[in-house]
């Protein structure tokens, strides 16, 4: 089974016990801890010893870069140390990346900050001023660049269970999500199809079929507009003008002259509470009396509208 591998960068003689401390703990979690003293990476003949450090980061899935007073070897390819192209390649391959420095070495690093360009000054905790240098270079970076002081190894080792915790409960979350949002996709593709399926029906069987114009008729766009713009709270059903005639007279509409054959739309009035409304209907979606059979991709919601005409003056009730 596959182990999540765990790349440990720091200079080795100042930080050897934390570096042992911290195999010992990975290890412990199930983990691959990848160290150089220990063999973990595969040198060849073809280039420079460090730059085999750099090439295997591309293999590990978490970097834990500690930074102690200490600026160690310095690289031949770069002005900074291995240790630090070693945090700078994880960056660029854009590795999971945990960052400790010595409390001492942090809390002199706010000194060199209120003092940068006084080449005067010397450091007590880092023994080269590119240690501080690096460090701003490192808070300077947009993102996954957080640091972490501490004073003894138990220290990273508690920040970190705590780290990978969250990230296993996070991988949890994720995979419940993961198969909501599956299902949600089956749903939309279902939902997709059904509406493919009653297009094809509506054209291949318009005027053709009388159950399957039952079926495609029940769910029929304008009833769900009627109901919404009447705010009715029950299903409605009708499939002929005389039908949605009774049905918007019981909700208090009337003609104020009955509809020409040729009217290009039907409209019903209203007064009630002292508020003119219009009710407009599309003359086409009748064909010989009979409510045309539409799907959802071929309705418009202007085919039919609701329009507030007028509206009582509110200055009428003022007595003055």
């Amino acid at each position: 089974m596959a182990k999540p591998r765990v790349f440990l960068s720091s200079t080795f003689f100042d930080l050897q016990q934390v570096r042992a401390d911290l195999e010992r703990f990975i290890r412990e979690q199930g983990y691959d801890p990848v160290l150089n003293e220990h063999g973990n990476i595969p040198y060849g003949k073809e280039t420079k010893l460090e730059d085999y450090c750099y090439k295997e980061i591309s293999n590990v899935d978490i970097l834990v870069a500690i930074v102690g007073g200490r600026f160690g070897t310095s690289s031949k390819s770069s002005p900074d140390s291995i240790s630090q192209t070693e945090l700078k390649t994880a960056y660029e391959l854009n590795k999971q990346v945990y960052i400790f420095i010595d409390k001492g070495v942090y809390s002199e690093y706010r000194f060199y900050l209120s003092n940068k360009g006084n080449e005067n000054i010397n450091y007590t905790y880092a023994d080269n001023i590119k240690i501080h240098e690096f460090i701003e270079f490192v808070e300077a970076l947009p993102n996954n660049n957080t640091i972490h002081p501490f004073e003894t190894s138990m220290d990273i080792v508690n920040f970190l269970k705590e780290q990978w915790a969250g990230l296993f409960q996070r991988f949890l979350q994720e995979q419940t999500r993961i198969k909501e949002i599956n299902i949600i996709k089956g749903v939309e593709d279902t939902a997709k199809t059904l509406n493919q399926l009653v297009k094809f029906l509506t054209e291949e069987k318009r005027d053709k079929d009388s159950a399957i114009n039952e079926i495609l008729l029940s769910g029929h766009p304008a009833m769900l507009q009627i109901k919404s713009l009447l705010r009715i709270s029950f299903r409605v059903y009708f499939t002929t003008w005389e039908e949605l005639d009774a049905l918007v007279r019981a909700y208090g509409y009337k003609h104020e002259e009955d509809p020409h054959p040729q009217s290009e739309e039907f409209n019903w009035y209203s007064d009630r509470n002292n508020i003119n409304t219009t009710l407009s209907v599309k003359a086409h979606l009748f064909v010989d009396n009979k409510l045309r059979v539409l799907t959802k991709d071929e309705w418009r919601d202007d085919y039919i509208t609701l329009q507030i005409v007028s509206a009582p003056d509110e200055d009428d009730d003022l007595p003055f």
